[in-house]
């Protein structure tokens, strides 16, 4: 038994990426991945939005990967922004990370702890074996 993406047709359209719940079915493993930002493997900070993006998305890849489970198992991400001018590009590198998968989708915005960080992902998977 699979997740299953609950986006019933009363609710305004889902965005890209996006389902409005998820169901996991009982027995399914659990992976809870906590905050994960772009730090490069020299612990250093790229500038560029695109490139902190691109490199958390690598690094959730990993974590899943390294959990037995792959971007299509992800059943919930939140997604934190330094500012609302990332938005389209925090969409499009989702997009390249997870393709037409869709998860349950929160992105919100606020100040981060290290002034470099512009963006932080959290996120949950499930995987029925």
């Amino acid at each position: 038994m699979s997740n299953t993406m609950h986006n019933p047709p009363e609710l305004y359209p889902p965005y890209p990426n996006y389902s409005h719940a998820v169901e996991v079915p009982a027995g399914a493993r659990l992976l809870f991945i906590a905050g994960i930002n772009g730090w490069d493997a020299n612990h250093e900070m790229p500038n560029s939005f695109e490139e902190q993006a691109d490199l958390t998305w690598q690094h959730i890849g990993t974590i899943l990967t390294n959990a037995g489970m792959s971007f299509g198992d992800l059943v919930s991400v939140r997604t934190y922004l330094t500012h609302p001018d990332f938005q389209d590009a925090n969409r499009d590198a989702r997009h390249r990370a997870l393709g037409d998968h869709r998860p349950a989708l929160t992105v919100i915005c606020c100040q981060m702890v290290e002034p470099a960080w512009k963006l932080e992902i959290d996120a949950i998977a499930a995987k029925t074996d």
